[in-house]
């Protein structure tokens, strides 16, 4: 399988490509990683340096890889933080003409806006971006809880409103739906919950909560579910072995103390859980 990764790259630590596409490698995957943004490290740090990449830097790599007649090879596009609005056009754009090489294609979308506590903390444009363009053209979206009322104009307390929320994207384009972390008052304070829509049912993973908030995590369960989904056209497969992996990448990251995912150290964590969830279909 070739799947295409659109995002931010750092030399040091795990965040955008640089979280999702190792996870992927590990799975058998060839990843063809394009950067948006290449830093030395997330900027989670306060202070980093490199370059932002323009709209039309994408777009040479598209036409590069056009060049080659390879296109029609990848089987998949997956995006997440977009810097601009332009760049998400150029984003789209590949993915049109991935899909114009290869129907079969699909688009998964991590709609990167902001997190509930923080709040938006993308640029202006982005959140009207993603809700009038980037949504309809998904057919796999992975927002977290914050990302998700935003989307959906949704105020999401229960898990029945997560389903409302889900339904009103999926009307809008998206097949499947992964809301990457639910916590509404059905979820236990010292649980967390994952929930998963698509055209073969509605299901929840709950995992326990560990006491740790980390860069990168959402970027790499975007890429794994994306990934177990293609695999397995299964909405529960998908969403048990992406949640169980992230479950324990986070517990050996959280033991170790550290402030970067333990990718590497925890790599058998994607290939062999320690921890195997199973959903439960709402």
């Amino acid at each position: 399988m070739n799947l295409m990764s659109i995002q931010s790259h750092v030399a040091y630590g795990h965040v955008g490509n640089s979280s999702a596409v190792f996870p992927l490698q590990r799975l058998g995957v060839e990843v063809w990683p394009i950067h948006t943004v290449q830093f030395s490290n997330h900027t989670g740090y306060g202070a980093w340096r490199g370059q932002v990449f323009d709209a039309g830097g994408i777009g040479q790599i598209i036409e590069g890889i056009s060049d080659g007649g390879w296109l029609g090879a990848c089987d998949g596009v997956l995006s997440g933080y977009m810097g601009s609005a332009e760049i998400g056009a150029a984003i789209l754009d590949a993915v049109a003409r991935v899909r114009a090489a290869n129907p079969a294609a699909d688009y998964c979308c991590d709609p990167v806006i902001g997190d509930v506590g923080r709040g938006v903390f993308v640029r202006p444009g982005i959140p009207e971006f993603m809700r009038d363009a980037a949504v309809p053209a998904a057919d796999v979206l992975t927002p977290n809880q914050f990302e998700l009322e935003l989307l959906s104009g949704i105020a999401v307390a229960t898990h029945a409103d997560a389903g409302r929320a889900c339904d009103l994207l999926h009307a809008r384009g998206p097949k499947v739906v992964l809301v990457t972390s639910l916590h509404g008052a059905e979820t236990p304070a010292d649980s967390l919950d994952l929930l998963a829509s698509g055209p073969d049912g509605r299901f929840l993973l709950r995992t326990p909560r560990l006491d740790i908030s980390l860069n990168g995590a959402g970027d790499a369960i975007a890429a794994l579910f994306f990934l177990h989904l293609k695999r397995s056209g299964s909405t529960a497969a998908a969403l048990s072995a992406a949640g169980s992996a992230i479950f324990g990448l986070l517990k050996r990251t959280h033991d170790a103390g550290s402030r970067e995912l333990l990718l590497v150290a925890a790599q058998e964590e994607f290939v062999r859980p320690s921890h195997v969830f199973t959903p439960q279909a709402i």
